[in-house]
């Protein structure tokens, strides 16, 4: 604690059962959000989370001929974070994140049909911020730089992501957004952007490199690779030593119903129940734990300095 011209400056991190009433009021807000505000900031979030994927493939295209698997992944692991920074740190409504609002919703301060409007308002300004980035990074013919090495990475991402099963593609849905609604959460215990920073970086890394699947990256990295597929130029192809036909599992059909759907349905299960709800019930249930939990801070408070 610091003081200057009668101003109080507190340096301790946020602890849990304050962040827990932080999340929630948070949800509240959100929830209240007027349509066209929530779908303009979910634009900018689906195109903030493409920007983070955009920058993890160029970063490792052609990694896999000169680092191991493991390190390649971590590289593109610590670029993507970018995403998660900017919507955090700049503002924006991401889908995955606005999954903590069930705190909210449990404790009855937000009601059922607001919470599922929110979703599908996020959802839809999400996907069609994610959606305009690859139309725009297509156009801009970005998959042709290094002699095709962006361009075949974007494919090969696209391919073995959309070649998941039902099954294994919701289970790694589930583990990522348990990671991304963690970092959220810990932002939540951040008083300066280096903080909100340094609490992101940590939990996105370690899903990326893991393989784990985020529904609204998927908006990007699929798209990107259906584009190329289909409309890529054919010089691209022939720099790369490949046709369309090598990226089978590349299709809309697979796209949506083979990694969108179970992933999203994976992304609530980790987000919203894993985490929103086992925070929901540990510090913000009736009759809960959180009382109990600042008592020890008050009672230091109350005894004065020592």
């Amino acid at each position: 604690m610091a003081e200057g011209n009668g101003v109080r400056f507190d340096f301790d991190a946020v602890l849990p059962p304050e962040m827990a009433h932080k999340a929630e009021s948070i949800g509240i807000r959100k929830a209240k959000m007027d349509f066209w505000s929530t779908i303009t900031l979910a634009v900018l979030a689906g195109a903030f989370i493409a920007l983070g994927a955009i920058f993890s493939t160029t970063v490792m295209a052609g990694a896999g001929d000169k680092l191991t698997f493991g390190v390649s992944r971590l590289l593109g692991g610590l670029v993507f974070t970018v995403g998660l920074i900017l919507v955090v740190v700049a503002g924006a409504e991401l889908f995955t994140g606005n999954n903590l609002i069930v705190m909210a919703w449990a404790g009855g301060k937000v009601s059922t049909s607001a919470l599922l409007r929110n979703w599908a308002h996020v959802y839809l300004g999400n996907f069609i911020g994610s959606v305009a980035t690859a139309v725009i990074l297509f156009l801009g013919k970005q998959y042709t730089f290094g002699n095709g090495a962006v361009g075949l990475n974007a494919l090969n991402i696209a391919n073995t992501k959309t070649g998941l099963g039902f099954v294994q593609a919701l289970a790694l849905g589930v583990m990522c957004n348990a990671l991304v609604c963690v970092a959220v959460w810990l932002c939540f215990s951040a008083r300066s952007t280096t903080d909100k920073i340094l609490s992101i970086i940590p939990p996105i890394s370690a899903f990326v490199a893991a393989g784990f699947e985020h529904s609204i990256a998927n908006m990007y990295f699929i798209p990107i690779g259906l584009f190329i597929k289909q409309w890529g130029d054919p010089r691209f192809f022939q720099a790369i030593g490949k046709t369309a036909a090598d990226f089978p599992n590349v299709t809309w059909y697979n796209f949506f119903v083979g990694n969108l759907l179970p992933v999203t349905i994976g992304n609530i299960i980790g987000g919203a129940v894993m985490v929103g709800l086992v925070y929901w019930f540990v510090y913000l249930r009736p009759h809960g734990v959180a009382p109990a939990l600042s008592q020890p801070k008050a009672t230091e408070a109350a005894a004065g300095p020592r």
